[in-house]
């Protein structure tokens, strides 16, 4: 007999017959913890109870517990062959975690990762992208990045974390059409509490808005995605945390880890590959 509990416990009952010895009744708990490192970790522990002569004894057994880092790890392992050294590109609103995501996909699929703001800081002598506004205007940036993306596009093994109005000009999509593009659709407000967190000193398109940190973060964001929501929706991929969290009993996608988007991430690309190349892992 098999008996689950709201709490996540687990029950077996195995009948005991005339016939034989007496038998276990053994019950088993899952409990899902957060540690400090961010990862979830499911543990399993199994209580056995046998009756005898002098009454009710009870043995104990605990297992070794498992976490997301094997999930990525397994679910990499399926999706990498498939992707025949194409470049995975990033894209989303400022402060979506493309930096973080990416780094943890590149580790796990065996990929370089590679940033675009970075390499056209280096394109211009290594002036930051807020300088680079200030020095020579969005346009000039904006051909930079271009011309880095036209770069990328022709190699293999590359996760690309993108700046967030990269997807304004369709000649970049052409460019990110040559690998896969993921969009992470973070929620607003989730976006504006990680930039006021932070600071807006960085980011050039927030930080001649007036008010305090997170308003002015707000405010500015919701005018991005106006402009910019349907470019988006571009991507051949899409993670979207609101939906993330729900499916995960999240009431917040803050409480997502890195590990959970970026497991997801990959679920997403093999949805598409499936889809594209018609193969499937089950």
């Amino acid at each position: 007999m098999f008996v689950t509990k709201p709490s996540g416990s687990v029950r077996f009952l195995q009948p005991i017959s005339d016939q034989h010895k007496p038998l276990p009744l053994v019950s088993a708990f899952r409990q899902p913890l957060r540690l400090p490192n961010r990862c979830r970790t499911v543990s399993f522990g199994a209580s056995r109870y046998r009756e005898n002569i002098s009454g009710l004894t009870l043995e104990t057994e605990n297992f070794h517990p498992f976490d997301e880092d094997l999930l990525l790890k397994n679910k990499s392992h399926e999706v990498q062959p498939h992707l025949n050294g194409r470049c995975i590109y990033l894209v989303g609103m400022m402060g979506s975690g493309k930096t973080t995501i990416g780094k943890i996909l590149a580790k796990e699929l065996g990929y370089t990762f590679s940033d675009s703001d970075t390499l056209v800081e280096q394109e211009v002598g290594g002036t930051s992208v807020a300088e680079i506004f200030k020095l020579h205007g969005e346009g000039f940036f904006r051909d930079k990045e271009t011309e880095v993306l036209r770069k990328l596009s022709s190699m293999h093994g590359f996760v690309i974390s993108t700046g967030g109005g990269i997807v304004v000009r369709p000649i970049n999509w052409k460019y990110m059409q040559k690998g896969i593009s993921i969009w992470l659709d973070v929620p607003l407000e989730a976006l504006a509490k990680r930039i006021a967190a932070v600071g807006t000193d960085s980011r050039p398109l927030l930080h001649l808005e007036s008010g305090n940190a997170y308003t002015k973060a707000f405010r500015r964001l919701s005018i991005l995605q106006e402009e910019r929501g349907d470019a988006y929706t571009n991507a051949n991929a899409k993670v979207c945390l609101g939906s993330l969290a729900a499916k995960l009993g999240l009431s917040d996608v803050c409480n997502l880890t890195p590990a959970d988007i970026a497991l997801e991430a990959l679920v997403q690309i093999q949805t598409f590959l499936e889809q594209e190349d018609g193969y499937s892992t089950s």
